[in-house]
């Protein structure tokens, strides 16, 4: 179990929910998608990308600083939402806060302009190392926000942010720092990127109402789309009066691989996780799941499968946010929890268009947030009321 709970004083995003609680919250009010069709290299198709206001900021922040216009969006995305999440936390700046963002491709835009320079030219970059090197986002926001703390950098492929928050929990039960800035950011949208999930044969072709189809368990073709995004929360020790919700348990787990890309059937390394993450919290059932679901045919249907060994005919109300934002790699745990996080606010379960969950509890007290990546790394959260 957890030595005592560890408050979420702030959240911030970025995506096509929008820029800031209430107009991501509103975003899941509605029933719509925030897909569009554009061209990615020589071709159409379904992303998730940043509001035209956001990307007008992005850009202002590049070149706001000589030092910052040759950096990735990976980096901009999160310097921009780690300023607003520092503000809403009202934490100092050159406090000592640990920062951990990590991002499933990092500099994937820069990193594929300089390789073609370097093959029409023949030799690279002077700035090529140092933009696309993976530690580029949390040096870059630590610099920008003047942490005086542990800045870690890395990448556990769709599951990053979550095993982010892990991380700085494990930090500040040792009592080695207070305070940590987590999540992930990611800028994924290009030509090379989305070609590699075509050749997975996991993106969608769909051209029906809803591109993305997380938690149809009844889809015949994979339906994955990509996103845009960075998503970070403050975490801080101890029960604070300002917290958004309370980090009651955590949970972790590696599948045994038997493919490179899938995990089991049944996916053990779900159902280990959400244990865990039960056993931490003292706790044997929740109220709701955010599930990882990246409308995928297997992907979707194994989580399913987990959670009804672990839950058995209990089903907690199930529900997912990629069918409207899609898949955000390296941030979209963090925007799992978001949604986990708004709902225990606003008292209001937020349903997909395809699940029929039963009937919903007349009050939510604790909601778990599932993330998972290639390599079968699940991560599960248990978050719950800071009332409670």
């Amino acid at each position: 179990m957890l030595k005592e709970p560890i408050s979420i004083t702030a959240l911030s995003s970025i995506s096509s929910l929008g820029d800031g609680a209430e107009e991501v919250w509103n975003s899941y009010l509605n029933t719509n998608h925030c897909f569009s069709k554009v061209g990615i290299g020589k071709q159409h198709v379904w992303v998730s990308t940043l509001a035209e206001g956001v990307k007008n900021s992005i850009e202002t922040l590049r070149y706001s600083d000589h030092k910052y216009k040759d950096l990735d969006d990976s980096v901009l995305f999160a310097i921009y939402t780690a300023r607003k999440a520092i503000e809403k936390a009202r934490w100092e700046a050159e406090s000592n806060f640990g920062v951990n963002i990590g991002s499933s491709r990092g500099a994937t835009s820069l990193f594929e302009k300089y390789h073609q320079e370097f093959l029409e030219a023949g030799k690279s970059s002077t700035l090529t190392s140092p933009t696309t090197t993976l530690g580029n986002i949390s040096s870059w926001v630590a610099h920008d926000v003047k942490s005086k703390g542990p800045e870690i950098s890395h990448s556990i492929t769709c599951s990053t942010a979550l095993n982010g928050l892990l991380n700085a929990v494990a930090w500040i039960q040792s009592g080695l720092t207070n305070k940590f800035l987590v999540g992930g950011s990611e800028a994924p949208l290009t030509p090379f990127t989305i070609a590699q999930m075509q050749a997975l044969k996991i993106y969608s072709r769909e051209e029906d109402a809803h591109p993305c189809k997380a938690m149809d368990l009844e889809k015949n073709q994979n339906t994955m789309v990509l996103g845009e995004a960075a998503a970070l929360a403050c975490l801080e020790k101890g029960k604070k009066p300002d917290a958004l919700a309370l980090v009651a348990g955590i949970g972790y787990a590696t599948e045994p691989l038997q493919h490179s890309v899938s995990i089991s059937t049944d996916a053990q390394c779900f159902q280990d996780s959400m244990k865990m993450a039960l056993k931490s919290a003292g706790m044997s059932q929740v109220d709701a799941i955010v599930m990882h679901a990246p409308g995928t045919i297997k992907g979707d249907l194994t989580e399913y499968n987990a959670i009804k060994k672990v839950f058995g005919e209990n089903l907690p109300f199930l529900t997912t946010n990629k069918w409207k934002v899609g898949h955000t790699f390296g941030a979209s745990g963090l925007l799992s929890l978001e949604l986990g996080v708004l709902m225990l606010q606003h008292q209001q379960y937020v349903p997909t268009p395809f699940f029929q969950n039963k009937k919903e509890q007349d009050k939510m007290e604790a909601v778990m947030v599932n993330a998972v990546g290639f390599g079968g790394n699940a991560v599960s959260i248990l978050l719950k009321c800071p009332s409670k």
